[in-house]
């Protein structure tokens, strides 16, 4: 077997389940890690002496523009490297080197333009997303901050798949790790040694997370890198631009309409006072506890999917499903669980305030209630999107927050007063799961049929 190509010819060899779980736990265990980036800024800021409480809402605000900001590293991420998957399956290394080249230019393009519309932009959108007279310094300080960092977590979040794809990684995990441990040595260091507060959360961020795009450069221009990032496939293509578009619709819109969800639902917060406003900021990070293991899950398993649709081998495209849809689901429903048996524990973490554990206590229940069966949902749109189903893909990504969500949020408050808005979180939630499992185990077979037989 050539050296060149022996990690990404695993992914169609090897025995399925320890092949999964051998893509997918660095994963796994990298966006853990990266999962404390927000979770140790929103940690160390909660406790800062005097105006935490403020200083947390503040920085809950900009959550919104900053998902919404690294949403466009998903049309490449997670849109290109399931294609360049494929190509590689098909034995189509060229294909795959242009989707790569690509995809770096355009991941420049959305940071230089991302970053400049949100300075133009920033306090109006800050008030649209929730943002007070009292929270908005706080907010404004982080987010300014933050923006000078947009083109590292662009780079390192859109083409860290890449080398997922490739079969390896490990290497993607330390990508991820390196930037991850860097933010929480640094966090207490410019936060509390440098008395830099809320400013001092966000420089500990952009350094972490530019060393973290260093790794991922440093990489894909090596040659240790098999599909590696070469300077002849930079030039645009229309039709490997536009099908990495249309791929990665999906995912940006599940990623870009939570930026939506979050201006809607602190807007009708917002109006029932602030201390809503921080127990949201609670709540979701409790559910990127579930939500972000899983997707360092699917970054696992995609690419195996993806290799073999290209490859043409049913069998192992079921098998992978199979496995997936199991870990997913149980992961999810577990950790559910923990946290709606115990909100005020998971509250405590966040803050020492009385008033907002007690607000947690009681809206974590509802909130997170219809996540339990979402981990349905999360192995099933990977798939959609592992097998190239752009169109699908984009369905399912609009059901969940545009056509459920927005509506509910706005509606059910007029009815149930503060709870509702909380409530059209769980509502949603549980709905979109159960619709999504019910089209793709239709349209699974329909999509089998078409897939071409392996050779």
């Amino acid at each position: 077997m050539n050296q060149t190509n022996r990690y990404e010819e695993r992914l169609g060899t090897d025995p399925m389940l320890p092949l999964v779980f051998k893509m997918a736990l660095p994963a796994v265990a990298a966006q853990f890690v990266n999962l404390l980036y927000g979770i140790v800024d929103r940690i160390y800021i909660g406790h800062i002496s005097g105006i935490g409480t403020d200083a947390l809402a503040g920085v809950g605000v900009t959550t919104s523009m900053i998902v919404l900001i690294s949403a466009f590293s998903s049309i490449v991420g997670a849109g290109g490297a399931p294609l360049a998957a494929i190509a590689l399956g098909q034995g189509d290394r060229r294909r795959a080197g242009e989707i790569l080249g690509n995809g770096f230019v355009l991941l420049i393009l959305f940071a230089l333009t991302t970053a400049s519309l949100s300075y133009i932009f920033m306090e109006p959108l800050l008030l649209l997303t929730g943002a007070s007279e009292r929270t908005l310094p706080y907010a404004v300080d982080y987010l300014s901050v933050y923006l000078l960092g947009t083109v590292f977590v662009e780079l390192s979040t859109g083409l860290n798949t890449f080398i997922n794809c490739q079969g390896r990684p490990t290497i993607a995990m330390y990508s991820v790790l390196i930037g991850a441990v860097l933010n929480i040595i640094l966090d207490p260091i410019f936060i509390f040694v440098f008395d830099m507060g809320v400013k001092g959360a966000a420089w500990a961020t952009i350094l972490s997370q530019a060393c973290s795009a260093a790794w991922v450069l440093g990489f894909l221009f090596s040659d240790k890198a098999t599909l590696p990032l070469e300077k002849r496939y930079m030039k645009a293509d229309r039709k490997i631009v536009l099908s990495m578009l249309a791929l990665g619709a999906s995912p940006f819109i599940m990623a870009s309409t939570e930026s939506l969800v979050g201006f809607v639902l602190n807007g009708s917060l917002k109006l029932f006072g602030d201390i809503y406003v921080s127990a949201l900021a609670v709540l979701q990070s409790a559910m990127q506890f579930a939500s972000v293991p899983l997707v360092g899950f699917a970054q696992g398993f995609v690419p195996i999917v993806s290799y073999n649709y290209g490859h043409g081998d049913k069998r192992r495209v079921k098998e992978c499903f199979r496995i997936a849809l199991v870990v997913m689901f149980s992961f999810n429903l577990v950790l559910m669980l923990f946290m709606i048996c115990f909100p005020a524990f998971v509250a405590a973490a966040f803050t020492d305030d009385a008033r907002l554990i007690e607000t947690v206590r009681w809206t974590m229940p509802l909130f997170l209630a219809g996540m339990t069966i979402f981990g349905l949902q999360r192995a099933c749109q990977n798939m959609f999107v592992a097998l190239g189903q752009a169109k699908v893909s984009i369905f399912i990504a609009l059901l969940r927050k545009v056509f459920l969500l927005v509506p509910l949020a706005l509606i059910l408050p007029r009815f149930m007063g503060v709870s509702g808005v909380y409530a059209a979180e769980a509502i949603s939630d549980g709905t979109a799961a159960i619709c999504c499992t019910l089209v793709f185990f239709w349209q699974f077979p329909k999509i089998l049929k078409r897939m071409p037989l392996r050779s």
